[in-house]
């Protein structure tokens, strides 16, 4: 049996888990107070923290390191890879610390477990990080020659459903095209065609979402970016954290958005329906990709929970391919799940090469 530590540090919160093959002893989310966090300037100066609180949470679970024999963490913002699994070596740390995507609590992850997994001697690993890119040339051509779309969302959890897909209805992943839709406070949609995401959807181009404003008419941002009122860091926060649900309505929370269309609010339905039409237009577009040919659709995420969000998509996109629905993020199960099948022979994790430079 394996026992394997997964580490997956976020933005206000650190969640751990330990699994016993398939099955989780633990699983835990210790969240960080915005004053715990505002004491460190840069996110890497938070390393010694995150490993404490770690090892705290380990010590609570009288987990003895010496049974562990792998560990996996969430992937960084590493420059762009392939689904999958890959091995944590000197390369990917000083990536992470010294020439990532973009500055992310998740960074920290793949240094912690690489640490540790010496320490132990055990083998560590990322798996289908946030910055998984397989997208082919055909999808990546925008009206800027120097412009080109990126695959950047929520590729754990979406890829794990397609597995979840595959061993259920025993249809190959391999032989298949499947479109995945992660719904969450950023919505991702991605094409799956024969075992490689060929398209994607990201949370900046795509439908808006409860937190974010996803694809904006393009003159008009730049009248509002350009307008004096804001500058880049505003301006992103406002795209990133304040639109969507967040800017109609004032929560981003769907249950209260729900609440307010059972009491009768008709612009909230409005809203509502209307990000339900946005999700279901992009999914109708990545079905084009491969002339309609799609097996299955899969909707994942927080937001797949709700009853009523679900039926308004079902009901504009069934006539695509059949739509399947499996509720929740299922991050720390799927990164457990993904290592498990490393370890058994049944994938081959790849070796990372940094990149210097401007990613």
């Amino acid at each position: 049996m394996d026992k394997i530590l997964v580490i997956n540090p976020g933005s206000t919160s650190t969640k751990i888990a330990v699994y016993n093959d398939a099955s989780p002893e633990f699983v835990e989310s210790i969240e960080h107070s915005a004053e715990e966090t505002s004491m460190y300037e840069d996110i890497m100066d938070q390393y010694e923290f995150r490993k404490e609180t770690i090892e705290r949470c380990l010590k609570k679970h009288e987990i003895e390191l010496s049974e562990l024999t792998a560990i996996v963490s969430r992937g960084g913002l590493l420059p762009p890879v392939s689904a999958g699994a890959y091995k944590i070596n000197e390369d990917m740390v000083w990536q992470l610390k010294n020439n990532p995507q973009n500055e992310h609590p998740s960074n920290l992850g793949a240094p912690i477990a690489y640490e540790l997994s010496k320490m132990l001697c055990i083998p560590a690993f990322v798996y289908d990080g946030v910055t998984v890119d397989e997208m082919i040339p055909l999808t990546k051509i925008t009206g800027f020659k120097e412009m080109r779309r990126k695959a950047l969302g929520h590729n754990l959890n979406m890829r794990a459903a397609a597995k979840r897909w595959e061993k259920e209805t025993g249809n190959s992943y391999m032989d298949s095209n499947v479109i995945t839709v992660h719904l969450g406070g950023g919505t991702s949609v991605a094409l799956h065609s024969m075992g490689k995401i060929i398209d994607f959807v990201s949370d900046e181009e795509g439908p808006f979402s409860p937190e974010r404003t996803g694809g904006l008419p393009l003159f008009q941002v730049v009248e509002m970016a350009f307008s004096g009122e804001y500058d880049k860091k505003s301006m992103m926060n406002r795209i990133k954290r304040k639109g969507g649900l967040m800017d109609h309505l004032g929560t981003n929370d769907t249950r209260k958005v729900e609440e307010m269309i059972k009491n009768g609010d008709e612009y909230a339905k409005l809203v509502y329906e209307s990000m339900a039409l946005g999700v279901s237009k992009h999914i109708a577009a990545c079905a084009t990709t491969v002339m309609g040919k799609v097996d299955a659709i899969l909707i994942t995420g927080g937001i797949a929970n709700s009853e009523l969000f679900t039926r308004l998509l079902k009901e504009r996109i069934n006539y695509i391919a059949p739509v399947l629905i499996y509720p929740g993020e299922n991050e720390m199960e799927s990164l457990a799940l993904g290592v498990l099948r490393v370890l058994r022979g049944e994938e081959t994790a790849k070796d990372f090469v940094k990149v210097e430079g401007k990613i």
